[in-house]
């Protein structure tokens, strides 16, 4: 397939970059290792003045490859979002984690077991306990608290990073980073996809979506949306322009919003179609969290409401 890699590059950045909230075109050029096919060079040119990152880019432009072969042409103003064209297998598949509900709803991301019990009594539908320790026993006591603090409500709680003690204390589910999956070995994993927990697992761009979904978790996070100073960002803000495009690709997926998210942002973040919203200081760093999580609770039916009306 031939084309002016310059001028498709362009066309690219021009349908897109309002969207993705970038400037229009200007020139950039392609690093040394540039892939082989003019496709493949185009998008990356166009990725890296949308601001992704070379691995995203990369990602990007196998996709775009793919579709341009399975259509029979290339087309800059089609975004890739068919999931065959990032070579991810079809559903139903056999091995994949147990399902949780498509919108988890509020999802609440808290230090210790005390905010676990608390928030869950308020009527939070989803929360994760984040607790940071070097000492594993009183790590196994608090995913403990945490698993009886959510007992009696309709809360649902994923433990982050500690996964054999959340299935020693009967969680409902873990959450892993990307270095946590880096962690686990062959039979650790196999362990872990036994146990009957549901899996959630952080993503930042389109390499660690296409990752993640090898392992079929339950649900991806998808973030940082915003910028955030809870935790150091290892990739840029993702935003909401690439946000809707990665609920699109991921649909089959329940799907977590997180990074920077307020009461304020929550409008634009709901409107890109994920089904759940994850908040931390919006929560704990309020004066009342219990009114402060009712306040988002009703505010995120509402937004949800509205969209399934439009």
């Amino acid at each position: 397939m031939t084309l002016d890699i310059e001028k498709s590059a362009r066309a690219i950045v021009e349908t897109h970059a309002q969207a993705m909230g970038v400037d229009g075109w200007t020139p950039r050029r392609l690093p040394s290792q540039a892939p082989e096919t003019p496709v493949e060079q185009a998008v990356q040119m166009a990725c890296f003045h949308l601001g992704f990152d070379d691995i995203d880019a990369r990602v990007l432009g196998r996709a775009w490859l793919a579709q341009s072969e399975r259509s029979g042409r290339f087309d800059p103003d089609r975004w890739p979002e068919d999931r065959r064209d990032f070579g991810m297998p079809p559903w139903p598949r056999r091995d994949a984690f147990p399902d949780c509900p498509r919108e988890l709803g509020l999802y609440v991301v808290l230090p210790d077991a005390t905010w676990v019990g608390a928030m869950a009594r308020a009527g939070v539908p989803t929360v994760q306990l984040r607790f940071k320790s070097s000492d594993p026993h009183a790590i196994a006591r608090e995913v403990g608290a945490a698993v009886a603090a959510v007992q009696g409500t309709a809360c649902l709680l994923f433990i982050n990073d500690h996964w054999q003690d959340a299935i020693n204390a009967g969680a409902y589910g873990v959450h892993l980073g990307q270095e946590d999956l880096d962690k686990l070995s062959t039979d650790e994993l196999r362990t872990l996809r036994t146990s009957g927990l549901r899996l959630g697992v952080s993503t930042h761009g389109y390499s660690e979506m296409v990752r993640a979904d090898r392992l079929s978790p339950s649900y991806m996070a998808l973030g940082a949306v915003f910028p955030t100073t809870l935790k150091r960002m290892a990739t840029a803000a993702q935003g909401t322009g690439r946000l809707e495009r990665y609920a699109r690709l991921m649909s089959p997926y329940s799907l977590v919003a997180i990074g920077g998210i307020d009461a304020d942002r929550m409008p634009e973040v709901v409107a890109s179609g994920v089904g759940s919203v994850a908040v931390v200081r919006a929560i704990v760093g309020a004066a009342n969290p219990e009114a402060a999580s009712r306040a988002l609770i009703e505010k995120l039916a509402q937004l949800r409401a509205d969209r399934a009306d439009t």
